[in-house]
């Protein structure tokens, strides 16, 4: 079956880092911390095929661990516990979502893959193992399927499913998988209504 992987990614951050684009002195890199991706067929009844979710330990320039800060912790449910006990390197969660993958392109809200992927690899002084050429915008099928710019523009990832009334489990939002099965959610659910078209994924 033909898929698509949506991801997402939790990245280090303290209270007003992101209005501060992560430039105070205290401010730590806006590393990986967390990545979720979810297997989405583009045949039949759109089915979510699987999941993969991995605890990234977030390191600063140097190599060494950083601690987590109380705000990112309320933020995400993350806590210090899972990096200690199921965080792995970032080259190995790089090369564990690209054998879930398949080989099918990766979709995230936004750029993920510039705002956290490249930056956490250049602080890790490692290459990034994913292309660039296999990742694109979710936003992109969002327009397609006519969802208003002035909409988009105030809608998170995490607030997606709800914005299109879409019945789903419950979810936790700034959890990676959970942000990325909002997403998911979305697009089965406006491919099943006709209103994306399953050929969008190959023409953005």
């Amino acid at each position: 079956m033909k898929t698509a992987i949506i991801f997402d990614c939790e990245f280090l951050c303290l209270e007003g880092s992101q209005r501060r684009f992560w430039c105070a002195a205290h401010d730590p890199d806006p590393v990986i911390a967390q990545l979720g991706a979810v297997k989405l067929g583009l045949e039949g009844e759109f089915p979510i095929l699987d999941t993969y979710k991995s605890y990234v330990r977030p390191i600063d320039r140097f190599g060494k661990r950083y601690p987590l800060d109380p705000y990112f912790t309320n933020l995400t449910g993350i806590i210090e516990e899972d990096i200690d006990t199921h965080g792995v390197a970032l080259e190995n969660a790089l090369s564990g979502v690209d054998s879930f993958s398949g080989g099918a392109r990766f979709w995230s809200w936004g750029k993920d893959e510039l705002n956290m992927l490249a930056i956490s690899c250049y602080v890790a002084g490692i290459q990034p193992s994913i292309p660039a050429r296999r990742f694109d915008n979710a936003v992109k099928l969002l327009v397609a399927a006519g969802m208003p710019i002035e909409d988009l523009a105030k809608t998170p990832s995490n607030k997606l499913a709800d914005y299109y009334g879409v019945d789903h489990p419950p979810l936790r939002g700034h959890d990676g998988l959970d942000d990325a099965l909002s997403i998911s959610y979305t697009l089965q659910y406006l491919m099943k209504i006709g209103k994306l078209l399953p050929e969008v994924f190959d023409r953005t």
